[in-house]
């Protein structure tokens, strides 16, 4: 038998065979780069960790060492264990994700917090809301389960809130977006309330006295329809609620009608429902001029855009027939040549604002309340009110 080995485990004298991988690198460690730097392994991480007695040329021999061996840093995953933090704030958006994104006021608030929080060092979990009808038992369960610093509730909570309950069940601080105010939470809100009625008070001005109002949601129920007393009592929205107030604080409005959700086609069904009638043949027709409100204030722009396409739909002039107004401030080319009459509001620094107030939190700071301001804006879709 001849003495050659099989081509199976390499050739003569124990080599590896040709074409075989090289033996996996062991991932370099701190402690090695502490040795290759020649410093203890605590110094070399607070060289890492940016903080602490540590000259800086000590910092850079440590880096140079770290960057020779390719070490990139601590485990983030050992590090949140050994600090008790997350790094992560949980933003509950408070509707459906595939709703909030379609809304350019939810994706610019988002943007201004996201990047607030990132240039802190901090990630972001967004969680939806869940639209039912029994608010207070509704809780998405990455509110039970996920890891998170602090949550922030964006568009504020319920009368009896089942997702603040569970955070704080759970010990996680929240910070409130536009809500009512809860013990121990910073809260980042705006004065809609005086905006609403600053709107309200240019039509009034310009001769309106029947207003019809397009509603925000009153609450998670998914609900459209017409506003009586008895539903108007169980708002359980702040933002509806101060909006609702602002237009009351200067005139009833003739009728209101509530939107399951700030989008284009809610406020064009609603302004169908508020200035058409069936006609003989079926099909929807404006009412009479002398019974049909004769200006429409929408509690959002994106409301407001879908009842001028409505009114434009009945056949409508907008501002001849009927003058619309919205709030928000949102550019919308599409819409042109019009450009809403709005109520501008900061949507940017709003969300900066919840984030500086996450950051106060860990930081240790005491609560507050920042309430920004906001501004009417006179676009083409308000006039006089009709002569005939």
């Amino acid at each position: 038998m001849s003495g050659t080995r099989g081509t199976t485990g390499g050739t003569s004298g124990g080599e590896p065979g040709e074409g075989a991988p090289p033996a996996p690198r062991s991932r370099p460690t701190l402690a090695k780069v502490a040795e290759l730097a020649g410093v203890s392994v605590s110094t070399a991480s607070l060289a890492f960790s940016g903080a602490g007695p540590i000259t800086p040329e000590t910092r850079a021999r440590v880096l140079a060492a770290a960057e020779e061996l390719g070490y990139t840093g601590p485990n983030p995953l050992g590090r949140q264990l050994r600090s008790g933090r997350s790094g992560v704030v949980g933003v509950v958006v408070g509707d459906q994700l595939r709703r909030a994104f379609r809304d350019p006021v939810a994706v610019q608030v988002l943007d201004g917090l996201v990047s607030t929080l990132g240039e802190n060092g901090l990630g972001v979990l967004l969680i939806p809301g869940i639209p039912s009808d029994d608010p207070a038992h509704a809780v998405d369960p990455l509110v039970e389960s996920a890891a998170m610093d602090v949550a922030v509730l964006v568009w504020g909570v319920g009368a009896e809130d089942a997702t603040l309950t569970a955070l704080r069940r759970r010990g996680v601080r929240v910070v409130i977006g536009e809500g009512r105010e809860v013990e121990g939470a910073p809260l980042v809100g705006i004065a809609d309330r005086r905006g609403t009625a600053d709107v309200v008070r240019h039509l009034v001005d310009l001769g309106h006295t029947r207003i019809a109002e397009v509603s925000l949601p009153l609450d998670t129920s998914d609900r459209s329809g017409p506003i009586d007393a008895v539903r108007l009592a169980q708002v359980d929205r702040t933002p509806t609620a101060n909006r609702l107030a602002g237009v009351r604080d200067v005139i009833e409005p003739v009728a209101s009608w509530e939107t399951e959700a700030s989008l284009v086609e809610h406020g064009r069904s609603a302004a169908i429902a508020l200035l058409g009638r069936a006609g003989d043949d079926g099909a929807v027709v404006p009412l009479d001029a002398a019974s049909r409100p004769t200006a429409v204030i929408a509690h959002s722009d994106l409301l407001a855009a879908g009842a001028l396409l409505g009114a434009r739909e009945l056949g409508l002039r907008v501002p001849d027939d009927v003058s619309v107004a919205g709030f928000d401030g949102l550019d919308l080319p599409w819409l042109a040549p019009d450009v809403l009459t709005s109520v501008d509001q900061p949507l940017a620094r709003k969300g900066a604002e919840l984030g500086h107030a996450v950051i106060g939190l860990l930081a240790g700071e005491e609560p507050r309340t920042v309430v920004l301001d906001v501004e009417l804006v006179v676009g083409t879709t308000t006039g006089p009110v009709p002569t005939a």
